[in-house]
């Protein structure tokens, strides 16, 4: 019997680099405007882990734009402080695409991600929803910036402007401020890095329109990675924006 033929993953319809911020982007089949989600990865990951997710909204009739954080992957520069208003440029970056319905850009962010997905959120007018997924809080990032537990590339420097940055905001305060827009909280229970108790409680934080899933067992990476999840969490997303309106 023969073997089945296996079908390649779809490739970005997109490479490029915007703003020293390289980036891999899909778009949906037909035509536009979509909604669009800007992935941010995590602390010592890259653009390339989280084409998955980002293949899933395409099909979802989505745009996905993951990109290379400073101090990670493609990127020349190191990671600073500076990470935070990368999020908001990347996110008007997808606004000003005429395949874009620009009143709809969210990001989605896991661990690091997922903390600056909040923080961005809560402060750039660009962006109207957000999924954190595991999100860190500044005390396991700090934590991990002084141990240098964390792989990316950042001088002595750099690494002491990001933990000031980081002892001087609090994500308990920021999520508080993200509402009206529509927030999704994933969390693996058995998440050995950071306790799915600080999604419960940032949880509590929020206001409406919001969302708490919390999985048993897993670990800091598994939900991520779960289709099932990932579907949830975008379809909830899509159901708390505002209505696309014809020639707005």
């Amino acid at each position: 019997m023969p073997s089945p033929t296996l079908t390649p993953p779809r490739p970005p319809s997109e490479r490029g680099v915007h703003q020293g911020r390289p980036y891999w982007l899909w778009l949906p089949e037909g035509e536009g405007p979509w909604p669009a989600i800007l992935i941010l990865h995590g602390a010592g990951s890259r653009k390339e882990n989280h084409a998955d997710f980002a293949r899933l909204c395409a099909a979802a009739g989505w745009v996905a734009l993951a990109y290379d954080q400073r101090g990670h992957g493609e990127s020349a520069d190191e990671m600073d402080p500076g990470a935070l208003a990368d999020v908001g440029r990347m996110a008007r970056f997808l606004a000003e695409r005429p395949d874009v319905d620009g009143a709809r850009v969210c990001v989605r962010g896991s661990s690091m991600g997922g903390n600056l997905a909040i923080h961005a959120a809560a402060t750039s007018p660009s962006i109207a929803g957000a999924i954190a997924i595991c999100p860190a809080g500044e005390e396991q990032l700090l934590r991990g910036v002084r141990s240098g537990d964390f792989a990316f590339r950042a001088g002595e420097r750099a690494r002491e402007e990001l933990a000031a940055w980081l002892a001087e905001h609090d994500l308990r305060e920021a999520v508080a401020l993200v509402a009206p827009k529509p927030l999704i909280l994933l969390h693996a229970r058995g998440d050995e890095r950071v306790p799915a108790s600080l999604s419960e409680e940032l949880h509590a934080r929020a206001g409406a329109p919001k969302k708490l899933i919390v999985v048993p067992g897993g670990h800091h990476r598994s939900v991520q990675h779960d289709a099932e999840l990932q579907g949830t969490a975008l379809h909830w997303l899509e159901r708390n924006l505002p209505a696309h309106t014809p020639g707005a």
